[in-house]
């Protein structure tokens, strides 16, 4: 299984707390068979955080006229929206929820450039909440494709999630289904799209990053 590059430290240090823990109370215990489920317990933590850093091998859609999931998730907001920050008009926002199971990394769900990238400092409201789009921690891509459509995608930090990672920079191309950012433990993504945009996900739809179809052209 690969793991992502962001989870490497991670694992390392708690590959680290989780054994000198299991030492220190195999010191301290003197009755085995607790200290046997707390070591169980330990592999289970440690089981869990491997999982969330995986990496699953994917071929991603190649298509100009799609605009693919940049997340693994659940689809739970579509809706028509002022959206403030760059294009200060009305656009279809598509949010998609990231458990702490799911797949935390994101993937450019179109071709083209990179027109627009920022970081905002903010809180870290649960990342359902209406106002995490615009409060939380958060950073903010404008794609444009190959005939002047622009898409905005947004990372969002959750009230677990406190690191925000972008790989992205102004003016660099962008491939579909290419690797753009991670966010670590909880999140959200925000998708808004040109209001004459045709959805083709639905509320509640689980999504798979650089493989389902949100939305066409």
């Amino acid at each position: 299984m690969k793991i992502n590059k962001e989870g490497y430290i991670i694992i390392l240090v708690s590959a680290l707390i989780i054994a000198g823990l299991l030492w220190i109370l195999d010191y301290l215990i003197p009755i085995q068979w607790i200290v046997t489920i707390l070591g169980l317990m330990g592999g289970v933590l440690f089981f869990l955080i491997i999982w969330f850093f995986r990496m699953p091998p994917r071929t991603p859609v190649m298509d100009i006229n799609k605009i693919i999931a940049p997340s693994d998730g659940k689809v739970v907001i579509i809706e028509k929206v002022h959206e403030p920050e760059y294009f200060n008009d009305e656009r279809i926002q598509v949010s998609i929820f990231m458990s702490p199971l799911n797949v935390h990394a994101q993937w450019y769900p179109i071709k083209g450039k990179v027109k627009y990238y920022k970081y905002h400092p903010g809180k870290y409201l649960v990342a359902w909440h209406p106002k995490s789009s615009t409060l939380n921690e958060r950073s903010t891509l404008v794609l444009e494709n190959e005939k002047g459509i622009e898409i905005l995608v947004r990372q969002i930090a959750g009230a677990v999630a406190r690191r925000i990672v972008t790989y992205s920079e102004e003016g660099q191309d962008c491939d579909q289904g290419q690797e753009f950012g991670f966010i670590k433990f909880g999140s959200r993504i925000d998708l808004f799209l040109p209001l004459d945009s045709k959805i083709i996900a639905k509320i509640g739809d689980k999504t798979q990053g650089s493989l389902s179809t949100i939305a066409e052209f």
